[in-house]
Order: structure tokens, then sequence, then C-alpha cells
């Protein structure tokens, strides 16, 4: 009933950027949250940043200052501008979305993930 479907990832320099961008379809009435989370190998699921409807974000202390969360609501995408990446930024970047479908039903939905690798 959700489909997620994320872009972006890719190889790039330390100090360089990317941008992640997650598309939602399906049956959705609305988007009330839309979070990236990453995994390294070895490392737990961690949030990087969230977009809660109403305008309000959040950020890992670790993201701040240099990835930006953002949203088309009328597309149903969210964006995450990855800038000054880090090798330590290295991951598997998920995009998370949680919201209500027409009919009512609430949903929470993983995207694939896309692979975010930073040489040095």
């Amino acid at each position: 009933q959700v489909q997620l479907v994320e872009s972006g990832g890719g190889l790039v320099q330390a100090g360089g950027s990317l941008r992640l961008s997650c598309a939602a379809s399906g049956s959705i009435l609305s988007i009330n949250t839309m979070g990236w989370y990453r995994q390294a190998p070895g490392k737990q699921r961690e949030l990087v940043a969230v977009s809660i409807s109403g305008g309000s974000t959040n950020y890992a202390d670790s993201a701040k200052g240099r990835f930006t969360i953002s949203r088309d609501n009328a597309k149903n995408t969210g964006y995450l501008q990855m800038s000054s990446l880090k090798v330590e930024d290295t991951a598997v970047y998920y995009c998370n979305v949680q919201g209500r479908l027409y009919g009512g039903t609430l949903y929470n939905h993983w995207g694939q993930g896309t692979q975010v690798t930073v040489s040095s």
C-alpha cells in the first residue's frame, strides 16, 4: 500500500556532497514524519534526521550543520542534502515514512536503503 523509492547514494570523496531522495507512493492520505536513518557495518541503525508535518526538524548531533532534510509534500518526496561528508558517514541510508492511508490505517514504512560511501 506504500512504496518507497530511494535514490542518490553513491561514492564520494570526503568533503563532498550528496543528495538522497525518497519518493513515496500508494494510498497515502498524509505523511506525518519522514526520516532518514543510517546503518554502518557492525553498528545499529541510527537516526540522522527527521521532518515532522508542520515544519519542525530534528537532527542527530553528527548531522547538525552538515545535513539538511526537506520534503516536497505535493510530490510525497523527501530529501537529505549531505555536505562536508566524512568517512564516518559511510553507511546504508534508509528512508522511513509514517502517516495515514486513505481509509484511516496508520502506516510505518521503510525504504530499501541506499549505500553512501565516503572515501578519504
